[in-house]
C-alpha cells in the first residue's frame, strides 16, 4: 500500500467514525471516561449477530445479566429446547439444565467481548452473571458458588455478581482475594456503596499479603437508580393526594420528585473520589490494582413524565459504567445530550438529600434504602423460581414417554 492509499484509507476511516458519532451518541460518552454496558443477554442476540454488532459498532463494552433477564430469555423460547432435551436425555436435574443453558450463553458472550477485554487492558469486556438469588444472605454458599461459576464457565472476562448485603460483603472480600472479578449489585444507599468499596480493598490487601498479583482483577459497584425515584415519588404522591394546605410546601414536595436517585448517585461518586485518594488505595494502585468503578444500574426511566434518558445523561463521568437496557440504548443513541454532568450541582445534591429530613417532606431515606434492598432480592428470587418452574414444565413436555 502506497502512502497516498494509506492516507486515503486513514481519512476514510476517520470520516466513518465521525459520521457514526454524529448518529450514535453512545459513542460520544466514551470520551468522558464512561463505559456503556448492555443490561440484557439472550441466545437470540448472540446467534443473530446483534451482540457482535453492538460491541463492534455501537460502543457497547460489557454485559450484565440477572435472573429476571434469563427468565425472559429462556421461558417460552424454542431456541433453548434442543439443549433442554439433551439435558433431559443425560438425566440432569433442573438446576444443572438451567446452568448448562446459561453457562453456554455466558461463555459465548465472553468470547464476543474478549477483544474489548484485551484492547482495554482488562478494564472492560466483562459479562456479569449472578449467583443464585436464593443464597443472597448466605456468605459461605455465595463464596462456594462464585468459585464454582468462575471455574466452570472458564472465562477470564467473567464477573460474578454478588449482592451488597451484609452477608454478601465478606463473600466479596474473599472472592476478590481468590482473584475472581466481582460485580457487587443491589446497592442503593451511599453507605452500602462505601462498605462495598472497602470490602473490595480488603480483598485486594489480602491477596497482596499472600504475595499474589492484583493487576488482573476488576470490580464494579452497581448502584441502582430508578427504583429509588419510583419509591420516593410514590410516597410524595401519597402526601399530595391527602392534600397539602400550604402552596410552598406542595412546591417543595414536587421539587423532590425524580431528583433523589441522581443526587444520591452524585454523592456516592464524591465518596468514590475520597476512597481512591486514601493511602490504602494508593498503596494498592502502586501494585497494579484497578479502581472499583461505580456502575449505574436500573437506568430505564419508569415515569413517562421524565426524560427517557435522564439516568444516562445526568451521570456521565470519569471512571464509571452505565448498564443500559436495550430500549434505553436505542433512545440514547438517538437523542442523548452528552456532557460531563456527574460533578455538576453536587452541592444541590447534598442539599436535596438533607431536605428529605424536613418535617414538611419527612422521608426517611435510610428506611427507603432498606425497603428497596429487600424488594430487590425478592424481585430476583421470584423470576429465578419462575424460570425453574418453566424449565420443569418444558422438561415434562420434552421428556421421552
Amino acid at each position: 500500500m502506497g502512502f497516498a492509499d494509506f492516507t486515503w484509507k486513514h481519512h476514510y476511516t476517520g470520516v466513518k467514525q465521525i459520521r457514526a458519532m454524529a448518529t450514535n451518541h453512545l459513542l460520544e460518552i466514551k470520551q468522558y471516561g464512561q463505559s456503556i454496558w448492555i443490561d440484557n443477554l439472550t441466545r437470540d442476540i448472540i446467534q443473530s449477530g446483534e451482540l457482535k454488532d453492538l460491541v463492534e459498532n455501537q460502543g457497547i463494552s460489557g454485559i450484565t445479566s440477572n435472573p429476571a433477564i434469563f427468565e425472559k430469555a429462556i421461558a417460552g423460547n424454542v431456541i433453548y429446547d434442543a439443549d433442554i432435551e439433551a439435558g433431559v436425555r443425560a438425566g440432569l436435574p433442573i438446576q444443572k439444565i438451567y446452568e448448562s443453558l446459561v453457562f453456554a450463553d455466558i461463555r459465548n458472550a465472553c468470547d464476543i467481548l474478549r477483544p474489548v477485554y484485551e484492547a482495554s487492558n482488562r478494564l472492560d469486556g466483562y459479562v456479569s452473571m449472578e449467583v443464585p438469588p436464593t443464597i443472597a444472605q448466605d456468605t459461605e454458599a455465595t463464596i462456594a458458588e462464585a468459585r464454582r461459576y468462575f471455574q466452570e464457565i472458564g472465562r477470564e472476562n467473567l464477573m460474578i455478581k454478588i449482592p451488597g448485603t451484609e452477608p454478601g460483603l465478606p463473600a466479596v472480600e474473599q472472592v476478590i482475594a481468590d482473584g475472581i472479578n466481582v460485580n457487587i449489585t443491589l446497592l442503593f444507599s451511599v453507605e452500602s456503596y462505601i462498605n462495598t468499596a472497602w470490602a473490595y480493598i480488603r480483598g485486594l490487601e489480602k491477596r497482596v499479603a499472600d504475595g499474589k498479583d492484583i493487576s488482573r482483577i476488576a470490580s464494579v459497584a452497581s448502584f441502582f437508580l430508578s427504583r429509588i425515584d419510583s419509591n420516593i415519588d410514590g410516597k410524595i404522591d401519597a402526601k399530595l393526594k391527602k392534600g397539602v394546605d400550604d402552596i410552598a410546601v406542595e412546591a417543595r414536595l414536587r421539587a423532590v420528585k425524580g431528583k433523589v436517585a441522581i443526587a444520591n448517585a452524585k454523592i456516592a461518586y464524591q465518596e468514590y473520589k475520597k476512597i481512591i485518594k486514601s493511602d490504602r488505595w494508593q498503596a494498592l494502585a502502586a501494585k497494579g490494582g484497578k479502581v472499583q468503578r461505580l456502575l449505574w444500574a436500573s437506568t430505564s426511566t419508569k415515569d413517562p413524565n421524565y426524560r427517557d434518558v435522564m439516568y444516562v445523561e445526568e451521570l456521565i463521568g470519569q471512571d464509571t459504567v452505565n448498564t443500559v437496557p436495550p430500549a434505553t440504548i436505542k433512545a440514547c443513541a438517538d437523542h442523548c445530550n452528552v456532557s460531563d454532568r456527574l460533578e455538576t450541582d453536587v452541592e444541590k445534591a447534598y442539599t436535596l438529600i438533607e431536605n428529605l429530613k424536613d418535617p414538611d417532606i419527612n422521608i426517611d431515606l435510610d428506611a427507603v434504602m432498606d425497603e428497596l434492598l429487600v424488594e430487590a432480592i425478592d424481585k430476583f428470587i421470584q423470576p429465578f423460581q419462575s424460570l425453574m418452574n418453566s424449565l420443569e414444565e418444558k422438561i415434562k413436555v420434552l421428556s421421552p414417554v
